[in-house]
């Protein structure tokens, strides 16, 4: 079944097909590779789209703490919210991880609009560069 309503794009991150082309996604891949791009990206990196990110990376020698996790659920619902449309965002959560203190485990539900299709992922932030 295609879902050509959710869109079709180039696969985050790029790859090359066996042909030599781009490789494309579409569907739900499309939806949960997007969320990845609006997390992954600082506000400021686009030139033309300046808003466009997630507050997260303001957050990056911060201490693994309460008042610090709070901050990246309340950025990571906030990005989502903005510029994704496609989702409905269910719950955002973070986490310390248990074998790196330096890592937060940022899990997202959402519920895809056009179709009521439930997803989740679980994004790695780490609050120190090793």
């Amino acid at each position: 079944m295609t879902r050509d309503f959710l869109g079709t794009g180039l696969k985050f991150p790029l790859q090359v097909t066996a042909h030599g082309a781009l490789a494309l996604s579409s569907g739900e891949q499309r939806v949960e590779e997007s969320v990845y791009v609006i997390l992954g990206t600082k506000p400021g990196e686009r030139v033309m789209q300046p808003t466009f990110g997630c507050g997260i990376h303001d957050l990056v020698f911060a201490p693994n703490n309460p008042a610090t996790r709070t901050q990246a659920v309340d950025a990571v619902h906030t990005a989502l919210v903005l510029f994704e449309p496609r989702i409905d965002v269910l719950d955002v959560s973070a986490d310390s991880a248990p074998a790196q203190l330096s890592m937060l485990l940022i899990r997202v539900d959402y519920r895809i609009r056009a179709n009521n299709s439930i997803g989740n992922l679980v994004y790695p932030f780490f609050l120190l560069e090793s």
